[in-house]
């Protein structure tokens, strides 16, 4: 158990995933990569899914053969997202598969993704900032946004619930969410001008998420913050599940960018419907 999330190990392939998702919600597959089990050297050591870091394009395709094989998705469905730190959605199917990983994808700036296609695996991309899972066991459709400190307080969750709604019908009492692992409020330190953005946000009680400390310096816990964005959207709170895994804590099992700095290799988030019969 790291935090409130499991780590699963495959033919040395490890990752994360939320226990009660994988007992409550058999219709869906879900993981967090891990640096584990990969063929990347050096500091993309190993499980490198990050194109466009230093590394070698087939070192990272090799990496999502094997991830893919040992968490159980699909490869060839995988569409990834191209992620600027906003809060755009882009709905994808089966036509989208491949796009980011074995083929170029047609789009830019492009911080989530939903679908309600089986077999199409939504990718998302992680060295710190928040990934933010969804589903919707009603309508049969999942939804995974990436949060970094702009997409938190733009509200992204609630920007998928409300396209959630939008696509697939969904109620915002219907969904569940999680908020995967990310730099945590014991490791996240920022200045006052983000700070200032954040207390702004009234309706969140902000209070309750950013912490002024004696040297100017502000402490910010993005797992609340974006907690209490889905609780504004809608969501009950026995449907949210926090995993509470700090990057920078675990940098020996995780990539962060605040423990690593540039050179390092990027994890990712993924997210499907299983396809009929899949186990």
């Amino acid at each position: 158990m790291t935090g409130a999330m499991e780590y699963r190990e495959k033919d040395g392939v490890g990752w994360l995933c939320f226990p009660e998702w994988e007992r409550e919600q058999p219709w869906v597959r879900h993981a967090f990569s891990t640096r584990r089990g990969g063929v990347s050297e050096g500091p993309f050591s190993a499980m490198n899914l990050g194109f466009g870091r230093g590394d070698g394009e087939e070192n990272v395709r090799e990496n999502y053969r094997r991830f893919c094989r040992a968490a159980g998705f699909p490869e060839e469905g995988l569409v990834a997202s191209a992620q600027d730190h906003h809060t755009v959605v882009r709905r994808v199917d089966r036509a989208d598969a491949g796009a980011g990983i074995w083929r170029p994808k047609a789009w830019q700036g492009v911080d989530g993704l939903c679908t309600g296609e089986p077999g199409v695996t939504l990718v998302t991309y992680y060295a710190d900032c928040v990934p933010l899972y969804f589903l919707d066991p009603v309508h049969r459709a999942v939804g995974l946004a990436h949060a970094g400190w702009r997409g938190t307080v733009a509200g992204m969750g609630a920007v998928m619930a409300a396209r959630m709604a939008e696509e697939f019908s969904s109620r915002p009492e219907e969904l569940y969410a999680a908020i995967g692992p990310s730099i945590g409020p014991c490791c996240y330190e920022v200045d006052r001008p983000v700070a200032e953005q954040f207390l702004a946000k009234r309706e969140w009680d902000p209070e309750a998420f950013v912490t002024a400390r004696a040297d100017g310096k502000f402490l910010l816990d993005l797992w609340e913050c974006n907690r209490r964005v889905l609780l504004s959207a809608g969501l009950l709170p026995e449907h949210i599940s926090v995993g509470k895994v700090c990057t920078r804590c675990h940098s020996d099992l995780l990539f962060s960018h605040r423990a690593m700095g540039a050179a390092r290799g990027s994890l990712t988030a993924m997210l499907c419907i299983r396809e009929e019969g899949a186990l």
